[in-house]
């Protein structure tokens, strides 16, 4: 090899060394990381909404994706429990976001809004409390069962939606 490329291939290195090591780290070493140790409780909502069984379908959704994403387990009581929810249905709505040619519903929009806060064992202020809207679009369909049905899988995928988003804003705040 030539000797500018030695060169270039030295200062490269001597760059990364120096890039390593300038001392960048979290300000926050105390992080909300959740750990899969802990245990959680997550009591049924306050429902303001419209459907019966919004709060049912946020409850489970939340228990799995605390599972999936983090390996929380579920405690049998709020006593028990290293973590522990409240939330509240604000909304629940349902809209046509698109037509057919011949002007009939095509497609729907459902949307969930929430508001949710969770507690630390032991701590007086909350690790994080906010407002959460999800939303997911389903088809339109003329049998009323299969209409249901696919408002129902929109549901659960609003409520995994809001969940994730809930992990992700308490572990983002520092």
């Amino acid at each position: 090899m030539s000797a500018s490329i030695w060169c270039r291939v030295l200062l490269l290195a001597l760059l990364l060394n120096t890039a390593a090591g300038c001392g960048y780290h979290l300000t926050n070493s105390q992080s909300h990381r959740l750990s899969s140790a802990q245990k959680i409780w997550v009591p049924f909502f306050t429902n303001e909404s419209i459907s019966p069984t919004a709060q049912t379908v946020l409850r489970r959704a939340f228990y799995d994706e605390f599972h999936a994403l983090r390996g929380l387990t579920p405690a049998d009581s709020e006593v028990n429990a290293d973590l522990s929810m409240k939330a509240r249905i604000i909304s629940y709505s349902s809209k046509v976001v698109s037509y057919s040619s011949t002007d009939k519903a095509q497609e729907f929009s459902l949307a969930l809004h929430v508001e949710l806060e969770i507690v630390k064992k032991g701590a007086a202020a909350p690790l994080w409390k906010g407002q959460i809207q999800g939303s997911k679009q389903y088809p339109s369909n003329t049998n009323l069962a299969l209409q249901r049905n696919a408002e129902d899988q929109a549901l659960d995928a609003a409520a995994r939606i809001i969940a994730h988003k809930f992990i992700s804003a308490l572990e983002a705040t520092y």
